[in-house]
């Protein structure tokens, strides 16, 4: 199954941290991301989706991002349900994080000429495609194979008969 979303959008409101009972940190914001079309005569919507992001990712994004920046990020949907405190059941489709980069948008708190190249946040530089990816799962990558080399050699002929294997 395939389940990535990838989405680039601002954020609602500025993100806060929290610390789970274990110690695990953990953020939760909403983005809004523009719709590709416009109808005639009217302004463009935007849909606003929750994202969910936890550990270094988290910190990453609270440190670095706040209310109107913009994020590119890429996750997983994730849905859940919950009882309210008034007994109500809720249901809250999500998505959570897992890599979140800057845009290459210029956040400049001094001035708003704007562009784009190197980015300042919290005092140290760093490039406009600066992004952050949590670390994978032990996965096994097998070695590329590389047909560049190859000669005339590695190929068998076929015989050209009407009897093919197919």
């Amino acid at each position: 199954m395939l389940n990535r979303v990838i989405l680039m959008g601002r954020l609602v409101s500025d993100p806060e941290l929290k610390t789970t009972n274990s110690g695990l940190s953990v953020t939760s914001f909403r983005i809004a991301v523009d719709r590709g079309y416009v109808k005639a005569g009217e302004e463009r919507k935007a849909d606003f989706i929750d994202i969910v992001c936890w550990r270094n990712t988290a910190e990453f994004v609270c440190r670095y991002f706040g209310k109107g920046s913009m994020i590119a990020l890429e996750g997983q949907l994730q849905t859940r349900t919950y009882q309210r405190k008034d007994g109500t059941n809720r249901y809250v489709v999500e998505v959570v994080a897992d890599n979140v980069s800057f845009t290459g948008e210029r956040r400049d708190n001094n001035n708003n000429n704007g562009g784009y190249g190197q980015q300042q946040y919290g005092g140290n530089s760093y490039p406009s495609q600066q992004t952050y990816q949590a670390p994978a799962q032990q996965s096994y990558q097998q070695p590329q194979t590389s047909y560049q080399s190859g000669t005339n050699n590695d190929f068998q002929n076929m015989p050209l008969d009407d009897d093919l294997p197919f």
